[in-house]
């Protein structure tokens, strides 16, 4: 394709000036082919854009949808998932991969910030990092995409991103998985020692973990929880080096 067919234009004659480039990079990256480019430059365009340009809608709208879509198709794929799982569990995972943070991830994946059309302010500060921006931006451009193809090929875009982040989320954390793989080889026993250090207001914890009487991983974090973990999680993978990476959910940072 060449730039002068990635010209973004909608029915009016209005033109979304996104670099060539960048918008070849990012259409690569959906994997969807634009019936309509126009709603993808209504998706790339920041508030900010319109403050200083007459003439263009902002992507808030489309924010809106998206938030809607996105959520569907992940609250849809969960139930058929987990079938075992309850409304408290599946409301967590779904809120572990609908947040501002996952959906800035995602938009930096597909490379949605070089394509925005940012203000001379927002841009020179950094905007096109800013997490906000490209959560927001991640939103419309699944509404975008739902717009242009419908249903399926906003699946098609948002399950393949949020399946590690889904996967990662329904599984064990560290020690309750540490703990059933020690209760494959009865006999054997699990303790956690943990010692702490620092002001009251600022404490950090150490925690040790044996198996038997030999120590097997340590850890520290903000809580004993975390340290526990932290020291499971490394007990983990000395014991199964093999399926060491596997994921498995984190500690909430304030438990």
């Amino acid at each position: 394709m060449s730039d002068a067919d990635l010209v973004v234009a909608d029915a009016s004659g209005l033109v979304y000036p996104i670099p060539p480039a960048a918008l070849r990079t990012l259409l690569a990256a959906l994997d969807h082919e634009f019936a309509d480019l126009a709603i993808l430059g209504r998706a790339l365009t920041h508030r900010s854009w319109c403050a200083e340009h007459a003439g263009f809608a902002s992507n808030e709208r489309l924010e809106f949808l998206g938030d809607a879509v996105l959520g569907l198709i992940v609250t849809a794929d969960l139930f058929a998932r987990h079938r075992d799982f309850g409304e408290g569990k599946l409301s967590r995972m779904r809120a572990s991969v609908v947040c501002a943070p996952a959906l800035a991830e995602m938009a930096a994946e597909l490379h949605i910030g070089p394509a925005l059309l940012l203000g001379k302010g927002e841009d020179q500060s950094g905007g096109r990092e800013r997490p906000s921006i490209l959560a927001d931006a991640m939103e419309a451009v699944i509404g975008a995409v739902y717009v242009d193809g419908g249903p399926e090929a906003a699946e098609a875009l948002v399950l393949p991103l949020v399946a590690s982040r889904l996967d990662q989320a329904g599984a064990p954390d560290h020690k309750s998985r540490l703990h059933e793989r020690v209760a494959q080889d009865p006999g054997h026993q699990i303790r956690y020692e943990i010692a702490d250090d620092g002001p009251e207001h600022s404490k950090t914890f150490q925690a040790v973990v044996y198996l038997d009487d030999e120590p097997y991983g340590t850890g520290a974090g903000r809580s004993k929880k975390q340290a526990e973990q932290a020291a499971a999680q490394e007990a983990w993978r000395r014991l199964d080096p093999r399926r060491g990476d596997e994921p498995a959910r984190e500690e909430d940072p304030d438990g």
